[in-house]
């Protein structure tokens, strides 16, 4: 956000400050990465839909071939007989970011009872019960729930939309499209793809929200990557610059790996362009109809339970990346000075990441 401002209207003047904060509000309220739909829905505004393509392109394209590349990152300390231990701090050092991220989103989005029920609700369903389709169910449980517990009247109201369809029916067409052929084929890439899209359009708030999505289907149930592998990519993605949902090419690689090196890179662009596509076509579908959208109370309303829920999913998968790695003395230390160094707002990100690659090479 203080980016945005900065860049978007301090210095380029590309739309005022009011505008900002209205696109940041219209995103939130779409499934997918919230920073890159801003930007987007920026390029929109200024130029259209083919400036918002290039906008998007030039703001995840670079992270994204960074991330790809640490997709070789064991296997290539594994070639050079280097220790993976070296690493071993990132995951740690991971959950402490997840950790907090759950305490600044719980603080944000508990408001009354209904909430605080929400988001404990959601941790202890998807703790239990750790398959993919539980995500997206507690989600619009939340929603609903947050809307029939509301004592606003006159939720609902009648408006007149006229959207550019096809962009819709693009999204549903790739969303069930991608169900059925990774479905029948059977193809790792297919199925790949298919994941990373669904991600895309399952998950409301971000990147953090998105990790125990990720992880349940990625590490516990399909075994593409160990923990300790998934928590050092998430780990490093926050010392880079650009979004978080670029986590997706490294994610995607490790995915297609024990193939040839094309074949892995073909895994990240998979997981890259899948998890990007679904919020691309959201913006280019409802911006047009943001301004009749935003008078409906409903869809503030429900916003409300789906964002307990995520901060819920958040809370749980922080205590699920805890258990499955089996910290130690050292490894608790970091999380701990993590979540102090990141709660001060005193030390940047980088450098936190930067410090557990060294305390990996020195301890």
């Amino acid at each position: 956000m203080s980016v945005f401002l900065d860049q978007l209207v301090v210095k380029r003047s590309y739309l005022t400050e009011e505008e900002l904060l209205e696109l940041i509000a219209l995103c939130s309220i779409l499934p997918g990465p919230t920073s890159t739909q801003t930007i987007v829905a920026v390029g929109y505004k200024a130029g259209g839909p083919v400036l918002a393509l290039w906008t998007m392109v030039l703001w995840a394209l670079p992270v994204l071939t960074v991330m790809t590349a640490l997709s070789f990152l064991h296997e290539l300390l594994a070639i050079r007989e280097i220790s993976s231990e070296i690493l071993r701090f990132i995951g740690p050092m991971a959950v402490g970011f997840i950790i907090l991220a759950a305490c600044r989103i719980g603080r944000k989005v508990v408001v009354d009872g209904t909430t605080a029920i929400l988001m404990v609700a959601s941790a202890v369903l998807t703790y239990i019960i750790r398959e993919p389709w539980i995500f997206p169910l507690v989600l619009v449980a939340g929603g609903a729930v947050a809307i029939s517990r509301s004592r606003e009247e006159n939720l609902w109201q009648r408006v007149s939309l006229n959207p550019p369809w096809r962009y819709l029916a693009v999204f549903l067409v790739l969303a069930l499209g991608g169900i059925v052929a990774a479905t029948i084929f059977q193809l790792r890439l297919l199925q790949i793809a298919e994941s990373f899209y669904r991600y895309g359009y399952l998950v409301f708030g971000g990147g953090q929200v998105v990790v125990p999505v990720m992880h349940s289907e990625l590490v516990q149930i399909n075994q593409y990557m160990t923990n300790q592998e998934f928590l050092t990519g998430y780990g490093l993605v926050q010392g880079l610059p650009g979004p978080m949902f670029s986590f997706a090419a490294y994610a995607g690689g490790l995915a297609a790996r024990n193939g040839t090196v094309p074949y892995q890179i073909a895994g990240a662009i998979a997981g890259g362009l899948g998890i990007f596509l679904p919020g691309l076509l959201l913006i280019y579908f409802v911006y047009p109809i943001w301004e009749t959208l935003r008078s409906i109370p409903a869809i503030r309303v429900a916003l409300g339970g789906i964002g307990a829920v995520a901060g819920g999913l958040i809370a749980i998968a922080a205590v699920i990346l805890a258990q499955a790695s089996e910290f130690g003395g050292h490894e608790a230390l970091v999380t701990g000075l993590t979540i102090l160094l990141l709660a001060s707002r005193k030390v940047p990100a980088p450098l936190i990441v930067a410090a557990a690659l060294v305390a990996g090479i020195l301890v």
